[in-house]
Parts: structure tokens; sequence; C-alpha cells
């Protein structure tokens, strides 16, 4: 990775989780498609993806946002989700971070009450209705790409809980849905470092014992993240994301939601028209909407649309220094545990 300029990055967080967005100065990254692009900065050349994410440029807490041109007629603008494990196509909380940056900076033009913003993304075109006034982004409304379910009651073996059963579901990425109960933790705040070393060791458990693929989009081919969910009397669920490397999702978690609404319409527990409320880990809320049916790969779908908010706070820049011992960040044990042995 080579620049000669200032990177020009905005500080913004979607219901407690960071989302910045790089939107100026990022070097040009090969691929035809945002999924080869995400290709090359997952397997070819990782080095904008360090120098952003990790230490000392960043924490593990922090995501970056990459801004490019779409690759597809029918989108204004394409991102990719930089995270310090790796590259990701697609998530909910950093798309309405993405959706306010280029709102209220004027990268895209404002129109009150709603501008549609449509994003070209590895997973998909997502399109974006945000509700806007006063030259504020009051909210976002993502008509996410289409969720389904892979497979219900997934029996998983594991020396610590023994055996606990989980859903694997698509909203964006694949997510295995698992009770909280069953790993004997809530989903609060004192119980996140549990929380998130639990959903470390059964992803671990998962990439061994659960194959997934998407059946129309080679390569996504990974669940990516363990949710732990508790669901209340009302209707709503707690949601508690985990994410390597070994922590929790601050948002309620927009791509974890769609898949979690999949799997209440699977059930028989959710069909069009119906909305469900999420709750993150510190109390943020989405709303998930399924607004149609359809299929994917044979499979039975649901589109879903999610909405929060996302706040900008601030703006920074970054510069590289090719005399910088540190040019690709550094990773260590007393923020990575022990995963920082498996970079």
């Amino acid at each position: 990775m080579t620049f000669d300029k200032a990177l020009d990055i905005l500080l913004v967080h979607c219901q407690g989780e960071s989302g910045n967005v790089l939107f100026n100065g990022a070097p040009e990254i090969p691929g035809a498609t945002i999924l080869e692009k995400m290709d090359h900065l997952n397997n070819v050349d990782p080095s904008l993806r360090l120098f952003l994410t990790r230490e000392p440029r960043a924490q593990v807490v922090h995501t970056t946002n990459l801004l490019l041109a779409p690759t597809r007629p029918d989108a204004d603008v394409a991102f990719i989700v930089l995270q310090p494990d790796r590259a990701h196509p697609m998530s909910g909380s950093n798309c309405i971070c993405v959706v306010t940056a280029l709102l209220e900076t004027g990268r895209v033009k404002m129109i009150e009450p709603e501008t549609v913003v449509r994003l070209d993304t590895a997973a998909g075109l997502i399109v974006a209705r945000a509700h806007c006034e006063g030259g504020r982004c009051l909210s976002v409304s993502l008509d996410n790409v289409p969720a389904f379910v892979q497979q219900l009651d997934v029996t998983i073996e594991t020396a610590k809980w023994g055996r606990i059963t989980g859903d694997i579901a698509f909203g964006g990425v694949f997510y295995a849905q698992i009770n909280v109960d069953q790993v004997g933790l809530r989903t609060v705040p004192e119980a996140a470092r549990a929380l998130a070393d639990a959903g470390t060791e059964i992803k671990s458990l998962l990439a061994e014992q659960v194959t997934v693929n998407h059946p129309e989009i080679p390569g996504l081919n990974e669940i990516a993240y363990v949710m732990f969910r508790d669901y209340q009397p009302d209707g709503s669920v707690i949601t508690c994301t985990t994410l390597k490397p070994g922590r929790v999702d601050r948002s309620p978690c927009g791509t974890g939601s769609s898949a979690n609404i999949a799997i209440l319409h699977a059930r028989g527990q959710a069909r069009t028209g119906d909305k469900r409320i999420s709750r993150s880990i510190i109390g943020g809320t989405f709303t998930t909407e399924i607004l149609g049916e359809t299929t994917i790969g044979g499979r039975p779908a649901v589109l879903p649309r999610i909405t929060g908010q996302g706040y900008v706070f601030g703006r920074q820049q970054l510069r590289l220094d090719p005399q910088d011992p540190f040019l690709h960040g550094f990773a260590m044990s007393d923020t990575w545990g022990l995963q920082v042995g498996e970079l």
C-alpha cells in the first residue's frame, strides 16, 4: 500500500458502535466488483486495513468503512467494512454510519424529508432511506439484501457447555444465533468479556462442524459471527454479536437482526409487515421489518428493513510516514487475547 496524501476520516458511531468513514485519500483497490476488491484486501494486500484498524492508530473496537466508486450502474456509492480481523461484506450499523456521513458532509445531496442512497456492497445492493430534517440525518432505514435460513436447530458439540443448538442464517453475512442461557450468561454489560470469550470459542467450533455457502454469491462461505440472543416477552430481542478479536457489538447489529427475523419467519413467528425491536447489550435499538418474501437459490427468504440512527462526532486525519516501524500496525494479547497467536 502506498499513498501520497493524508487520509481524511469522519468519526461516526451507530448506537455506540464505531463506524468511522474514510472519505478521502484512499489508494485504488484492484477488482472489477466490490466483492473482488474485498477479496483483494483480504487475500492479496491487507496493508490499508491494517494501517487503519490496528494499533497505534486504532483499537480493536474500531471499524473504518472504505468509500469507493460503485461498480454497478444502479448504485450511488460503494463501501467495504474494514475491521481488525479482515474486510467484511456488509454491516447494518456501519451502513447507517456511512449514509449519515455521506449526507451530513454533503458528499451526497441531502433532500428533506427523505433522501434515498443506493450502496454497492460485496453482499449486494443496499437501498437506504434517510429521514432528514434541519440538515441532520435523523434516522436511516436500510432495505437489506434478502435474508434466509441456512439451517435451524444445528447441534454444536462443545467441551465447556456440552451439546448446544443454534440457528444458521444469512442477513448480509452468515450468523450462528444461539440462546444465551445455553452458555449460562445474560446479555448485560457486566458479562461482555465472558460473552466475547464464549462467542469466540463457539465460532472456532463452528468452523470445524458446520459448512455454509451463499447459493448466489461465491466466496461468502463462512460463519462470520456468533450472536447470542435473549427473546423478551414483548416480542423484542436483546442481541449480543461477538466479533474477533474477542469483543461484542455495541449496536443491536443490523445484519444480525435481519438474520434473526428470517429465523422467526422460518419458524412461523413473523410474517410480511411485522416489525421487531432489537436491543443491544447497552440498550441501543433497531427496528426490523419484513417488507416481503422472495427466494435465494431456491430457499425461502425475506426482504428485511433495518432502521436506526448514526452520529457524527468528529474528524481525523492520518498520514503515512515511510519510516514508521508500525505501518501495518500490531496486535497485543492484552486486547486480542489468545487469538493474537492465530495472526
